[in-house]
């Protein structure tokens, strides 16, 4: 009996679920800026939150798997970029209140790991179990 692995709808995939609670919080936090925070933090930050969802999308929908594992790390150094730098730049300065914060920090750190197992998982699922980069 073979064993064939089931597809899973993106929508299903924890790494994309994580994406899109972080995106909630960066549209809820963006919706109450002024129209100078939006213009000079407040865009780039969105764009670089919703990039990682929309990263782990392409990728999952590409069929070679360096396509797919290209994505992820696009999507990996947007999740750096939209949380190391834009997010933790917008707590310093008082735009993202302690309760969000708490928030994005609880989401942040399995979604890093959990993309790079991804990452990981994708290149050992093409060489047959062994993880060469």
């Amino acid at each position: 009996m073979e064993d064939k692995k089931k597809y899973i709808p993106l929508k299903d995939l924890e790494i994309y679920q994580l994406s899109r609670k972080l995106s909630a919080i960066a549209w809820t936090i963006y919706s109450r800026l002024n129209f100078h925070e939006k213009k000079s933090w407040g865009n780039q930050m969105l764009e670089s939150i919703d990039s990682v969802g929309a990263n782990i999308a392409e990728g999952y929908g590409r069929f070679h798997y360096l396509e797919k594992v290209q994505f992820y790390f696009y999507s990996r150094a947007s999740l750096a970029e939209g949380k190391e730098h834009w997010l933790d730049l917008g707590h310093e300065r008082g735009l993202v209140t302690l309760e969000e914060w708490e928030e994005i920090c609880s989401i942040h750190y399995p979604l890093q790991v959990k993309l790079n197992n991804t990452i990981s998982k994708t290149y050992e699922a093409k060489k047959g179990g062994k993880n060469e980069k």
